[in-house]
């Protein structure tokens, strides 16, 4: 969660889930929508537009849909996110690597860092 607000902070405005470890829930469609449905919902508190972000079942350990299409998860469909382009669509981890526009960045302008936190170390 730390991690969606920070990247958010630092300007990062295109994201990928994925999620992790499927082979541990027999690869489950009800176990991925529910953290779909709770990761959705805390990265639009954030700001992202879950509609922009794709999520995508893998399994590491067993490679299930990183480079390719898993055939333990019949159940998935594929990956949809919404770009300025139009709608992108997808199925594995690379799919949504491949997927991810170069950000546009304004060099003309003074840098600048955002801070989240400020700490004072007395001496």
């Amino acid at each position: 969660r730390e991690h969606a607000l920070l990247a958010f902070t630092l300007g990062v405005r295109q994201l990928i889930v994925a999620i992790n470890k499927m082979d541990t829930t027999k690869w489950s469609e009800d176990r991925f929508n529910e953290i779909v449905k709770e990761t959705s919902t805390f990265i639009k508190k954030v700001g992202y537009n879950p509609k922009a972000v794709a999520f995508v079942p893998i399994s590491g350990w067993h490679g299930d849909n990183m480079l390719e299409e898993s055939s333990n998860m019949g159940w998935y469909k594929g990956w949809t996110k919404e770009t300025k382009a139009g709608v992108v669509k997808g199925k594995t981890l690379l799919d949504a690597i491949d997927a991810i526009e170069p950000p546009v960045r304004p060099s003309d302008k003074p840098l600048r860092l955002p801070l989240q936190d400020v700490y004072k170390i007395g001496g």
